[in-house]
């Protein structure tokens, strides 16, 4: 099960894919939009830009932009960043795998094989999924709705990031 960084981290994201060209949003536009506690936020947005998902600019038109397309951003990524392994066991995951110390025999285990299967189910959604595909699944007016409230606060990047 995701947690709420999980989550607030995707809400985030996807508000960046919304933005015009060339624009930042603060951490408090973000926060406001979706009603998110902003240090909470801000933490995520620290892992996310450590992560390569966002950029952030300091000063006047600073703020937090996507720091590659929304096409490229897998949300798979994303929640190995945030959450860690997608698989609901150690013994099933494939970049955090452990083997079960109750376990005698792994290839005789039917638990171990069904949490491979929940585990590749996730990934295939989930690996192929991106941002772009969330939003698009909105639809364009929904997705900028919230930018288009806020748009007064925008300000345009001197140099984008």
């Amino acid at each position: 099960m995701w947690t709420k960084k999980g989550k607030y981290g995707l809400k985030a994201l996807l508000y960046l894919s919304a933005l015009p060209p060339a624009r930042t949003a603060l951490s408090s536009d973000i926060a406001t939009a979706h009603a998110l506690p902003q240090k909470f936020l801000e933490a995520i947005l620290l892992e996310l830009r450590h992560a390569g998902f966002v950029r952030s600019r300091k000063g006047k038109g600073g703020g937090y932009a996507l720091a590659r397309p929304a096409r490229e951003i897998r949300i798979g990524d994303v929640v190995r960043a945030l959450e860690g392994p997608l698989a609901p066991i150690a013994c099933a995951s494939r970049l955090f795998y452990e083997r079960c110390r109750d376990c005698p025999d792994e290839q005789s285990c039917a638990i171990h094989f069904l949490t491979l299967d929940v585990r590749n189910a996730i990934a295939s959604v989930l690996d192929a999924t991106t941002v772009e595909d969330m939003r698009s699944k909105l639809g364009e007016g929904a997705a900028l709705s919230v930018c288009e409230k806020l748009s007064d606060r925008f300000e345009p990047a001197s140099n984008p990031l």
